[in-house]
This record gives C-alpha cells, structure tokens and sequence, in this order.
C-alpha cells in the first residue's frame, strides 16, 4: 500500500504527497489495526473503541450536536486509530478532537473549551451534579482546561492530515429514508434501519463502504432481524413485507445495478452489526443504554458512558446467534476488492510516516492517486 510517494527526488528529497483515502479494503483495515493496537487483544481494543464512541455519543448528545456531528466524530476516531497507535494517545483527547473536527466538517462548530467543558460534565457527572451553573459545567482549573485544549488541538492537527485537510463527509442516514421508501418498506422498518445505521458508526464499516451501501445493509439487517423466526405479517397498505425485502435483498437481481450495491457487501456489514449486538449483549460495558441520541443517562459514572448500541435492548445473544448461522449457510463468498492506491508491497516505516512530523514538505491531495 503506497501511501506516500516522493515528488521529484532530484530536486527535493524531503517533499512528499499524501493522498486521501476514502475507503479501505477489509483486508487494508485488518492490516493497519493490527499494526496500531499495539499489545492489546482484539477484544481489548473493541472495548476501548466502543468507550470512545459511548464516550463522543454521550458528549455530543450533552452539547446537542446532530446526528451527522456525532456519527462523523466516531468515523474519525476510527480512521486515526488506523494511523496512530492506541497506547501513544488518550482516548479521551482523540475523542474530543474528532468531535471538534467533525463540528468543523458539518458547520456545527463549537470553540474546543466548550467540548471540554461538556466532556467533564460526562466523565465527573458527581462534581456536575453540585454545579451552581445552570448547564451544569465544573469549576474545572484554568491549568488543566489549558493542558487538555492543548492536547486536543494538537491531535486535532493530526486528524487534519490524516484526512488530508478533506472536510466533504457523507453520511448514510439520508440514504436510509431514500432506499425505504423505493423499497415501500415499512415506516417501522426504516426507522429500526436507522438506528443501526447509528449503530453502524460505532463499526468500520464507514472505513470500508460508501453510505449508500451501508444504508442498504442496514434495511437489510433490518428486515432479517423483523423477519427471522416470525410468522409472515399481512403486508400494511402500499408496503412490501419484512420478508419479502429480506427474500429480494438475500440473493443477486436487478436491485443491486438499480441501487449499486452488491449483496456480498451487504452480507459482510450484516454480520459486522450483528457482532456489535452480540458482543453488547453479553458484555454490558455501561450501566444504562440511551433510547435515542440524544437522551444520555444522567447516572454516569467516570469510567462508564453509554457505550450500548442503539438496537440492543429487543434482542437476546441467542437469537441473534441464530440468525448469524442461518445467514452464513446461504450467504454468497466474499468478493475481492483491489485497493484504491494498488498492490505495491513499497510500504513506508507506517502509514503515519510524515503525518505530524515538521520535516520535509508533505503535499496532501483529497483524492487517490490516479483518482479524482
């Protein structure tokens, strides 16, 4: 993966380009995070990556940031973590950059103090709770506000280059409501669909697909989840059955040129969503689990924010276990994907080479090479 390449060694040694990368292949992001997690276990890193994502979740819903802030500020932390080691940085610092960034990106732009400030109201709500102030910020010391601002920019300014200065962000939520309502899918169903498209952020899968995908598999978890093990429902007027889109959208047909998706693709993200539910249901992280986004439980304690997806409560390990075995005995092979920067085994020290570093002169295009 050639994430960097000299420009005209001859003439300047040390100027370098940087492309931006859209998206990652499952095998690229597999890569990368097993070069950035460092000594902890895969299961170890899930954890730390789903306390950051409860942790943007509870700071930007305290805020009232929208949704596209937030689900954006979790897509970043995922996106650096492939760039910068886990053990170099406080979760709580890349968190709130990406937050602060993501304000930027959407034009919800807050002053980095007042994230902060709503960041300690989460993580010491015991000190919120005796505030005198009416929003409930801490008397926090003026040195230690100035140390974690900081900080924070300083990621911030990482998080910049990794993204190549690239503020465009797309997000599946709008798709969602499109791809429903040409399916004639229920009002019920596309707005189950939406939550996990919430829950989806707190995944990959942002890094590995475009939004339109993402919201497709997201309708089709959906459907799989409304329709398995259920007796078929007479269908609502003018909508087509949770098992009738489950049926369409198992199997290869004119849906996929017609909405440019692949259901291989939609398979793969399935089972990335149903591994999060899993996983969230055999091991609560938090004491409570917000039922929308923006309703975080007051009673947080400093090592525990809501870090439950949206769509854990209707559902036990069991039966999602269930649905995950019957998908796998139908579902189609995995396709292979060729990487936007190529094949080239040329690899730099890591892909976080020249990111941060004052020396030599790094050109950063919003595009891959050879793309737009």
């Amino acid at each position: 993966m050639d994430l960097y390449s000299r420009d005209s060694p001859s003439i300047s040694s040390s100027s370098y380009t940087k492309h931006h990368r859209p998206y990652f292949t499952p095998s690229e992001v597999e890569r990368l995070s097993d070069r950035q997690r460092g000594k902890l276990s895969v299961s170890q890193e899930e954890k730390a990556r789903q306390q950051a994502c409860g942790f943007i979740e509870a700071v930007g819903s305290r805020i009232g940031f929208p949704r596209k802030t937030i689900a954006t500020g979790q897509n970043l932390y995922h996106r650096f973590h492939l760039y910068f080691p886990r053990k170099d940085f406080g979760f709580h610092d890349v968190a709130l950059a990406a937050l602060y960034v993501s304000t930027k990106m959407h034009d919800t732009l807050k002053k980095p103090r007042e994230i902060i400030m709503a960041s300690y109201a989460v993580r010491f709500p015991e000190q919120a709770a005796k505030s005198k102030s009416i929003v409930g910020e801490i008397d926090m010391d003026p040195a230690v506000v100035e140390q974690d601002r900081q900080r924070v920019l300083a990621v911030e300014r990482l998080i910049l280059e990794a993204i190549c200065f690239n503020f465009t962000s797309r997000m599946p939520f709008p798709y969602v409501i499109k791809i429903g309502r040409e399916l004639k899918a229920s009002k019920k169903l596309t707005k189950h669909a939406w939550r996990l498209t919430v829950d989806s952020q707190r995944t990959l899968v942002a890094l590995q697909y475009p939004p339109h995908v993402v919201a497709m598999a997201c309708i089709y978890l959906s459907a799989l989840l409304s329709s398995f093990e259920q007796n078929e429902a007479p269908a609502r007027p003018g909508c087509v059955t949770e098992h009738a889109i489950a049926e369409m959208l198992k199997q290869h047909g004119p849906w996929e040129r017609k909405f440019q998706v692949q259901v291989e693709d939609l398979e793969a993200i399935s089972h990335h969503l149903l591994d999060l539910l899993i996983s969230s249901v055999e091991n609560p992280s938090a004491n409570t689990s917000p039922s929308t986004p923006a309703s975080p439980s007051p009673h947080l304690s400093r090592t525990h924010v809501p870090s439950l997806p949206q769509m854990v409560l209707p559902y036990k390990s069991d039966q999602l276990m269930r649905l995950k075995i019957a998908m796998r005995e139908t579902e189609h092979p995995p396709r292979s994907r060729t990487p936007l920067m190529g094949d080239s085994p040329r690899e730099p020290d890591g892909p976080n080479t020249f990111l941060g570093r004052n020396e030599g002169t790094v050109r950063f295009l919003f595009g891959p090479n050879g793309g737009s």
